[in-house]
């Protein structure tokens, strides 16, 4: 077990945002516990991570009107834990849409994007068409016989599809691939977080000069798929870690598919 005293530095910090890192493991899932001074448990995170058996780090925010320790609890010596992230928030009046729910748009310390959810059902929005794939955790490793892959129907072809999908621990340097239809159309574009993010974590290969990094954390994926390479009736898609990348896991994943409607922009030039 871990234990952190803290002292509230004034009034407006009424929020702790706690991330910490640790290897994803089933048998040494940490929990974080919060107590007030009378020794009186308050909160309890659960069991953090999600089994993948990956360098990985995760999120709460705990509420500190009378907390005055954190103990982060984890079976075995310890080991697994890495260490953790603290930084004060502070509340202040949040406008969202209502299609994202108040705790998905919650700002996050260097967070360069939201949570990525899979849509429960097939939705269409101004031509838009958004179906997921798969909600599962998949792991994908960097042969052809540790793909990811998706297979679902067209009705026509689309002006322009884009596959997105949030990856765990991933090499920045060496993305995921994207097969569409047997054809490689590219590696996918990782949305990353400043580089101050404490959830990057080096290594130096003694037959390698210079150090890689790896993301401790989960990133969005993204990609577009040319059209050419999609037709009405059955597709696949398949995600492949890249070259030089270790395992890592996918979740969420979803294709959005664009078609024309009434009020679509665009415009008609003539050949010159």
């Amino acid at each position: 077990m871990f234990r952190i005293r803290l002292a509230r530095p004034g009034a407006h910090a009424s929020v702790l945002f706690f991330r910490l890192f640790f290897n994803d493991q089933t048998s040494a899932r940490p929990e974080i516990v919060v107590w007030d001074e009378s020794g009186s448990q308050l909160l309890r995170s659960g069991p953090l991570g999600s089994d993948i058996d990956l360098e990985s780090s995760e999120s709460v925010m705990i509420p500190m009107h009378g907390i005055t320790t954190i103990d982060v609890e984890v079976p075995g010596d310890g080991n697994s834990v890495r260490g953790a992230y603290l930084e004060w928030m502070s509340n202040s009046e949040m406008v969202h849409p209502p299609s994202a729910g108040s705790q998905d748009v919650i700002p996050e310390p260097f967070a360069a994007t939201l949570a990525l959810h899979a849509p429960a059902q097939d939705s269409e929005e101004f031509g838009a068409v958004t179906a997921s794939l798969s909600a599962d955790l998949i792991r994908i490793g960097s042969t052809s016989s540790e793909a990811a892959v998706f297979e679902f129907g067209l009705e026509s072809q689309p002006l322009l599809a884009l596959i997105t999908f949030e990856i765990a621990s991933p090499r920045i340097d060496s993305p995921p691939e994207v097969i569409a239809n047997s054809e490689n159309v590219g590696t996918a574009s990782l949305v990353l977080p400043g580089l101050a993010d404490p959830g990057y974590r080096g290594e130096m290969r003694n037959i390698v000069s210079q150090m890689q990094f790896q993301y401790t954390g989960w990133l969005r994926a993204q990609k577009i798929v040319p059209v050419s390479a999609l037709h009405a009736g059955t597709n696949n898609i398949t995600i492949i870690n890249g070259p030089n990348a270790a395992s890592a896991v996918i979740r969420a994943t979803q294709i959005q598919l664009k078609y024309l409607w009434d009020k679509s922009d665009y415009i008609l030039k003539p050949d010159r």
